[in-house]
Parts: C-alpha cells; sequence; structure tokens
C-alpha cells in the first residue's frame, strides 16, 4: 500500500483525537426499534405472554436508555436517571397516540382492511412511530439522538418527520412517500397528508435558526400530493383542502379549497 502524505493523517488524526464520544448509532437503532416491537408486536417475530416478562422487557429499556444517555452525559441538561425515569413516563402517552393514528389510517384509507395490516406494513405507521418516541426525546432536551432516530425511519420510509415538530392525534400520511415535515411545524388532530407534500421553511437563512419557519395546519386539514405549504406565518385554516401540487406561502381561511385548474389556482373560501 502506499504511504499516504504525512498532512493528511496528521489532519485525519486530529480530527480523531477531538471528536467528542457518542453512542453508537446502531446501538440507538437497537434500542428504540426494541420499543417498537414491544409496543407493537404486530411488527415482531416472537410475542411476549407473560406479565412478569413485559416487565422485565420494559426495564432493559430503561436500563439500555439511561446507558445511552450516560455515554453523553456533559451534553445533557439533566441527569441521565431523571431523564430516563420521565421519559419512560411518556411511553404509555405516545402508545395511546399511535392507536389514534392507527385508527386514522384504518378509517381513511379504504384499501386498509385491518390495524394489524397498518401497523404491519404501513410506512406511515413506521415513520410516525419512531417520530412519536423522538419527539419525546426531543421535548426532553437530547441533543442529535431524535434526529437519529427520525432520520433512520426516514431512510426506512421515505419519510422526513424532524422530531421537534408538534403533531396532534389521528394524524394520517397516506402512502407518505416524499413528505417532509420541518422542525417548527405545528399540525392539529385529524390531518390527512399524502405522498410528496412538504411543510416547509420559506428561507433556509441560519439567522432565522430559532424562529418559527414552518406552517401551521389546523384540525382537519387535507393536503393532497405534491402540495407545498411554507413559511412560519402561514396558517392553513381548520377543514381546508390543499388540492395537489399546489404552492403557498401565504395563510387560508377555515373551509378553503385550493386546487389547480386548467394551470390556474382556484380559491374557495
Amino acid at each position: 500500500m502506499p504511504m499516504l502524505p504525512e498532512k493528511f493523517l496528521s489532519e485525519l488524526l486530529n480530527r480523531h483525537v477531538n471528536t467528542e464520544s457518542f453512542p453508537a448509532t446502531s446501538d440507538i437503532k437497537k434500542l428504540f426499534t426494541k420499543i417498537v416491537l414491544t409496543l407493537f408486536p404486530e411488527q415482531a417475530r416472537k410475542q411476549i405472554v407473560q406479565h412478569d416478562d413485559l416487565q422485565l422487557v420494559f426495564e432493559s429499556i430503561e436500563n439500555g436508555l439511561e446507558s445511552l444517555l450516560h455515554d453523553m452525559a456533559d451534553k445533557l441538561a439533566d441527569t441521565p436517571q431523571n431523564i430516563t425515569s420521565r421519559y419512560m413516563e411518556r411511553i404509555p402517552g405516545i402508545y395511546q397516540l399511535l392507536l389514534t393514528d392507527v385508527e386514522a389510517m384504518v378509517n381513511g384509507d379504504p384499501a386498509a382492511t385491518t390495524d394489524y395490516e397498518v401497523i404491519r406494513t404501513y410506512p406511515g405507521f413506521y415513520a410516525l412511530a419512531f417520530y412519536r418516541l423522538a419527539h419525546g426525546l426531543y421535548a426532553e432536551n437530547v441533543p442529535l439522538i431524535p434526529r437519529i432516530l427520525t432520520e433512520y425511519a426516514h431512510s426506512k420510509t421515505g419519510i422526513d418527520i424532524h422530531p421537534g415538530a408538534q403533531i396532534g392525534q389521528y394524524f394520517f400520511m397516506d402512502h407518505g412517500t416524499g413528505i417532509v415535515i420541518g422542525e417548527t411545524c405545528v399540525i392539529g388532530e385529524r390531518v390527512k397528508l399524502y405522498q410528496g407534500v412538504t411543510l416547509g421553511a420559506l428561507s433556509v437563512d441560519k439567522t432565522m435558526a430559532s424562529t418559527k419557519r414552518h406552517p401551521s395546519i389546523a384540525d382537519g386539514v387535507v393536503i393532497y400530493s405534491g402540495a407545498t405549504i411554507l413559511g412560519g406565518d402561514t396558517i392553513v385554516g381548520a377543514n381546508s383542502i390543499i388540492g395537489g401540487n399546489v404552492w403557498l406561502t401565504r395563510s387560508v381561511a377555515p373551509n378553503t379549497k385550493i386546487y389547480h385548474q386548467e394551470n390556474q389556482k382556484i380559491i374557495q373560501e
């Protein structure tokens, strides 16, 4: 093997020496996949049949999370033990939210026949499971791990949800591929998105990092495939319908329909 340049080796060694330790991505994926499989045995190959065994699984999850957080304790706003304890208390609520999402998918998609089918096969459910678990950590100000989780789901499903987004119950992503939901999005209850929808920012200027950059979507809104809705001041009013391929950068009133017809944007309020 030819000798590599000394300058290159020195720069790379310096990078290794000065890179802070962090839990392995594989360990993070493994732990949270275990949580998903425990909450939804429809995705698992083996089911738990004893109460005590289920308790032991959750104890192992708790120990695993605390261990991960210990590896990054200097980056946390609280102790690993306290964060882990509060997070475990969040899990029943996360589970209940996901059950509402499953219900929305079964009721909202004519092709869906059972809860089992949705949980086992729908990419929208998989992406939401990891998003809702990641959002719980995001709420505890845990750095990076929430992004690792949602990017893992993104790689599996093609659905990109930032863990900071706020998403209400009974949320349904039909087909899902290509959906992008930004960090400061606020989405109400019983919202339905189709594939290729972008809820994004008008600008990617770094000075806007701490501001609301992404739209708010009120209860009962349906957004069809390919629509793009941008801007932190943009609010889509309750029960509105945004048609396919609409480009929207301003707020619309409740019960508004916006769609394209013969190369024109039609607004019905």
